[in-house]
């Protein structure tokens, strides 16, 4: 049903030939030193070099004024369409106007603009809805902690992404409202904090965590990068990973080979290939003056031991 989902949601943008229209495209991403942001940003390059169109990619370096300028200097050269993964949502809007006020179309990809569903013209999202990653992972960690015997009581930590970024706040409290059902309320959060998507940051934040107490039953992390930080500090600590269930979202490569290890227990594969192309898709088309869905969902899917092997090289 899923794949039905994503094929639906971008058959259209799909369908027209290579050598229809010559396009250049600026492309702004939230930082090259990102695992995921990288996928996607080869995912956008891949599709643009299938439709021969030129591709002008920019690192952001997770700096909201640097992505702004960005902008601004696509418009002045006369790009056909800008895309953006934004450093932080609440810039959208200004970017959002700029590019309105230029007449140039706009294609916001993988992190969710404020009030996306209500874009100005020529401007679209395609993502993934976050409301189902958060749940997918919290609730298979649920089950996990009920299989060991843990449905007495068991402790966990949250390891956030970006404040500043819908995903991180979306997938936090996917995962609070998933542990308040009566199925999975025995599991009570000792802590959540950001790691800004970083390993390192993980790293440290979770080592902090084990110095001021015991070991947790399981981590959420918001990405796999985290969990894998987390993951290193509790091997450092001489934690036991077959004592502990740690959940990441992505499904990226490093996460995947952390699975296999039997160190990451939980992932949720986000389609960086389907999202990256997906966006260019999008921008091409409203280059055209063709229409095209505000909002395009690419669906996640969850990621477990039992069905990693089918993802090792989708991300």
């Amino acid at each position: 049903m899923k794949k039905l989902l994503l094929s639906t949601a971008l058959a259209a943008l799909i369908s027209m030939p290579a050598s229809a229209f010559a396009a250049k495209l600026g492309v702004s991403i939230v930082d090259f030193d990102n695992n995921f942001q990288t996928l996607l940003m080869h995912g956008m390059q891949d599709r643009a070099k299938e439709k021969g169109v030129d591709i002008q990619v920019e690192d952001a370096h997770n700096d909201v004024a640097k992505q702004l300028d960005q902008v601004k200097n696509f418009i002045a050269s006369g790009v056909d369409a800008i895309i953006i993964t934004l450093v932080d949502t609440n810039a959208s809007k200004t970017i959002s106007e700029e590019a309105a006020k230029a007449g140039i179309p706009l294609v916001f990809v993988n992190l969710e603009p404020l009030d996306m569903k209500n874009l100005p013209e020529k401007q679209a999202y395609v993502g993934s809805n976050e409301t189902e990653s958060g749940t997918l992972e919290a609730f298979e960690v649920c089950k996990m902690l009920r299989a060991r015997g843990k449905s007495a009581g068991a402790s966990a930590y949250i390891v956030m992404g970006s404040l500043v970024h819908q995903a991180a706040l979306q997938r936090t409290k996917d995962v609070e409202q998933i542990f308040a059902t009566d199925m999975c309320n025995f599991i009570k959060v000792t802590d959540k904090q950001s790691s800004e998507w970083s390993r390192d940051n993980a790293q440290n934040l979770m080592t902090n965590w084990l110095t001021a107490g015991p070991a947790p039953d399981a981590v959420i992390a918001n990405n796999d990068e985290s969990a894998i930080g987390a993951i290193l500090a509790l091997k450092a600590n001489g934690v036991d990973m077959k004592n502990v269930v740690v959940g990441g979202i992505d499904a990226t490569q490093d996460g995947l080979q952390a699975m296999k290890a039997g160190e990451l227990s939980v992932t949720v594969f986000q389609n960086a290939k389907g999202q990256g192309g997906g966006g260019v898709d999008a921008a091409l088309a409203l280059a055209k003056g063709e229409k095209v869905d505000r909002v395009v969902y690419v669906p996640f899917e969850l990621v477990t031991p039992q069905n990693a092997a089918e993802y090792l090289n989708k991300n």
